[in-house]
């Protein structure tokens, strides 16, 4: 769980920095806000799934402007935050049931969801990352060892 938790700190903390550095790349940086916006929105989709609520309305791939990323980035820390204030270690290996995007049904642990939640979002921070490279702007140090020191 301990491993988990920080996993989560460690994501909340890369998201608001990949937010700092995409307003200031604003129009250079507009690739980098569309997969952010996706990161942010299924973190969103994930966390609802999670708690047994319907997310069929929402669209992974709608491209925020960066004052609703700020948005999101907020909310979704704070609905992570809540989320794992409640979760204990003996759920963990509980099963969900839920449907994905195109209406297909799927079951995963607990576990798994969180896991997946956070390397997705490790794998698009780096793909954002690379964008902002080619975008001659400068990429954000986001190494979850960065963060532990």
């Amino acid at each position: 769980m301990e491993t988990l938790y920080k996993m989560y700190e460690h994501l909340n903390w890369a998201n608001s920095r990949i937010l700092q550095r995409i307003q200031i790349g604003k129009g250079a940086a507009r690739e980098a806000r569309r997969l952010f916006s996706h990161l942010l929105f299924a973190e969103r989709v994930w966390f609802m799934r999670l708690k047994g609520e319907d997310c069929s309305s929402l669209n992974i791939w709608c491209e925020l402007d960066i004052e609703g990323c700020e948005i999101l980035v907020k909310e979704n820390e704070e609905m992570i935050r809540a989320y794992f204030t409640y979760l204990e270690d003996e759920i963990l290996d509980k099963e969900i049931v839920y449907k994905n995007s195109k209406g297909i049904e799927y079951i995963s642990s607990i576990r798994e969801i969180l896991t997946h939640v956070a390397l997705h979002g490790h794998y698009h921070r780096g793909q954002i990352n690379f964008l902002l490279r080619t975008n001659d702007l400068e990429p954000v140090e986001i190494d979850f060892i960065t963060w532990t020191r």
